[in-house]
């Protein structure tokens, strides 16, 4: 803001240099003010790629965190018992846990 402040003020002394003086000296002014408007610009234009280029990074960033949480709820929701290997024997596991059956003689 206080650049625009004083590229303003610039260019109004310019102009009251332009209504005042000869064309040489007009024309030295309005070069100048064009170069100062242009860096002006330029500088202007760097601030915004710049912001451009923060809002990126913390849009990677959200999108790194929410990936994190959604992973990290999806863990929550596993059954405790998620990662046991399945019984491929066709018993249960009550069956397993008896005894062979023997016969009496």
């Amino acid at each position: 803001m206080k650049k625009m402040i004083a590229l303003s003020a610039v260019l109004v002394l310019g102009a009251i240099g332009m209504a005042c003086g000869d064309s040489g000296a007009n024309n030295a002014m309005v070069n100048a003010n064009k170069a100062l408007v242009n860096a002006a610009n330029a500088a202007q234009s760097a601030v915004n790629a710049a912001q451009s280029a923060a809002n990126q990074l913390s849009a990677a960033a959200n999108a790194a965190a929410n990936a994190a949480s959604s992973s990290a709820n999806a863990m929550k929701g596993a059954p405790a018992n998620a990662m046991k290997p399945a019984n491929t024997t066709g018993k249960s596991d009550a069956d397993m846990a008896k005894p062979a059956n023997t016969t009496k003689k």
